[in-house]
């Protein structure tokens, strides 16, 4: 019982500002971390339904709304995920082989292709964001946040890591992956059920959507980095999101 909870403190402190208490980091309390970093999404998806209701409440209009909305995520996560974006934006922009795309993830230094993609990731994202008017929208968009860490743990567990060093590869090779696989899995189907449950088209093209760029993310990492790494599965995630407010932003236009 305590390796689960120190593996609950591990997960949202790694992947979350939220203040926890302080937990040994050895390979015994990670071993269930990855179980948690869904938890993790389910909290900035809640956070997000409460925003919506305070500013329905307000009668708040729709840049408070939409910017308010962004910004949740942005700071609940410390920004950890976009600085896996904005990484992977410079080494795939860079068109070098696979070993100086690698060193660019590596890099601390923020390129001109980072900086214009994240300036586009944002300004679209603002937009979907802005047309989502209906409950069931917002229910959907905030469900997003728990699919896309439920498919992202699978990743960590399933598919091949670029390197043999960093913190992804501290968390996939001392996961107890037997029970993360069957965590994740549970997860995903009743995150699925409550999508669908939610808003039939929306929820069921929201999670096809999700499943794509997974597929794209699995397809590309292996291509261009052979594997993936940290700042790949940041750029996941922010991809995975916008995929989660564009979809039901569009049928809601329709």
């Amino acid at each position: 019982m305590k390796t689960v909870f120190s593996s609950l403190v591990i997960a949202f402190s790694m992947y979350s500002k939220i203040p926890m208490p302080r937990v040994e980091w050895t390979e015994e309390n990670r071993k269930y971390a990855i179980c948690f970093f869904p938890l993790v999404g389910l909290v900035t998806g809640g956070l997000c339904y409460v925003w919506f209701l305070i500013c329905g409440h307000l009668q708040a209009g729709t840049l408070l709304f939409s910017a308010g909305m962004a910004a949740i995520p942005l700071f609940l996560t410390g920004g950890i995920h976009v600085d896996g974006f904005m990484d992977t934006m410079d080494a795939m922009h860079s068109y070098l082989p696979r070993e100086e795309k690698l060193r660019i993830l590596k890099d601390s230094h923020i390129g001109a292709f980072s900086v214009i993609c994240l300036l586009g990731y944002y300004l679209t994202y603002l937009g979907w964001i802005s047309e989502l008017r209906s409950e069931r929208a917002v229910l959907c968009f905030c469900l997003g946040f728990l699919l896309s860490r439920i498919l992202s743990g699978l990743s960590i567990v399933y598919l091949p890591g670029a390197k043999k060093e960093g913190l992804l590869y501290a968390f996939s090779s001392t996961a107890h992956k037997k029970t993360v696989r069957l965590v994740l899995f549970l997860l995903l189907g009743v995150c699925v059920l409550g999508m669908v449950l939610v808003s039939p088209l929306a929820g069921s093209l929201t999670v096809a959507g999700n499943l794509a760029v997974f597929g794209w993310y699995r397809y590309d990492s292996k291509k261009e980095f052979g594997g993936i790494t940290g700042d790949l599965a940041g750029w996941f995630l922010l991809c995975a999101e916008w995929v989660s407010a564009m979809v039901p932003a569009v049928i809601a236009l329709l």
